[in-house]
């Protein structure tokens, strides 16, 4: 049986003035196309759908969230304090790991994160974080902001930053060079690599289901100066979309009548180096997020001698620098109410990856005949005796 494309030259073909007029190329190159920079479309194509960003956030943000905070005041550790029970359950959804993991999560993907303080008269009872996407800045007079306004659907929620003796909400952003109010999300200065990483996700997934599908060009060898049709060429593609893709077609010969000729025009994997590509995609992204390549999987990165000095370089040079941001900000912003200068401060004791650290440290430190009792606690994170 003839391969169908023969019957759609059975009648004289119409001219074309172009000498390429005979070459039908059905998949050709074009501009790269890149995702907008947006925070609602970052957090689409790289925590929704891309595997080492989702990783890498989840990895510093839950890092974050389980690491115990110390309220203190003065040096002085306190205990029993109304914001130490306020962290501990913010709301009645989330309690303290919960709600520190969801504002890192945000810093990270959007590059702002936004508490909301429910007050009863000068108490805060309830503390909320709210989506980036949907928070807006209102700058005052000179500048800083004076409100800020929190749009779902058509309602629009306006809060007034002049009230006493907290306002009601705390904006933590991380830097950004050209802005004066938002800040630069960890996601932005990798998404190109976001795109390449998807995109050849997609390609892999295009080729598995499109196995039997042509790439390339039909060449119709008809009569000297004669050429295809715009017709012909349409129904031309047609059929071979009808007939030769998806998996149900996979290996499906071609059977080519009427002078038709086909030629592959497409790359191989290996001829694109598309593994390599892939995974140095991969590894500029885990270094937007400060994530040491070897905690996420990614072949091929020696950086570090083993596991857990990735590890450790993941809770100094990213998870505790973000935590203590997150902190400082929070006690700053809270203190007021309860009308005193307090801080919150990370529990290195109970980070199980800085364990041998601490240890090397106490050691150095208790052998040191010179230093008094209290400098010692001093030395080591700890108030007098």
């Amino acid at each position: 049986m003839a391969f169908p494309f023969a019957r759609l030259l059975g009648r004289a073909p119409e001219a074309k003035a172009s000498r390429a007029g005979g070459l039908l190329a059905l998949h050709g190159g074009g501009r790269a196309v890149w995702s907008p920079r947006d925070p609602t479309s970052l957090a689409r194509e790289g925590y929704q759908r891309n595997p080492i960003v989702h990783r890498a956030v989840r990895l510093v943000a839950e890092a974050a969230g389980g690491t115990p905070l110390t309220l203190m005041e003065a040096g002085r550790e306190l205990e029993g304090h109304p914001l130490a029970a306020l962290l501990d359950r913010p709301n009645p959804r989330q309690g303290r790991a919960g709600l520190v993991e969801t504002l890192a999560s945000q810093l990270l993907i959007a590059g702002n994160a936004y508490v909301e303080a429910v007050t009863l008269g000068d108490e805060v009872r309830e503390l909320h974080a709210l989506r980036p996407d949907r928070m807006r800045v209102v700058p005052g007079a000179e500048g800083w902001p004076e409100a800020y306004e929190y749009r779902v659907g058509a309602e629009v929620v306006r809060f007034d930053q002049r009230a006493e003796p907290v306002p009601p909400i705390l904006h933590l952003t991380l830097f950004h060079p050209l802005d004066d109010h938002y800040g630069l999300s960890s996601l932005e200065p990798a998404a190109t690599a976001l795109d390449l990483h998807n995109a050849a996700s997609a390609w892999n997934k295009a080729l598995l289901d499109n196995a039997a599908r042509p790439s390339g060009a039909l060449v119709y060898k008809g009569a000297e100066g004669a050429g295809l049709s715009d017709d012909q060429v349409e129904r031309l593609k047609e059929e071979l979309e009808a007939q030769f893709s998806g998996a149900a077609n996979a290996g499906r010969p071609l059977l080519l009548d009427g002078g038709l000729d086909w030629k592959p025009l497409s790359l191989s994997p290996q001829e694109m180096d598309f593994l390599a590509a892939k995974n140095g995609a991969a590894r500029e992204i885990a270094l937007a997020f400060g994530v040491p390549p070897m905690l996420l999987g990614i072949p091929g990165d020696a950086t570090y001698a083993n596991y857990r000095e990735a590890n450790r370089a993941l809770w100094r040079q990213t998870v505790l620098p973000l935590l203590g941001r997150l902190a400082e900000n929070l006690a700053g912003w809270l203190s007021p109410a309860y009308g005193a200068a307090l801080t919150l401060t990370p529990d290195l004791d109970a980070i199980e990856a800085l364990a041998e650290e601490r240890e090397s440290l106490w050691r150095r430190v208790g052998a040191a005949d010179f230093l008094t009792a209290d400098e010692k606690r001093a030395a080591v994170g700890y108030g007098a005796g």
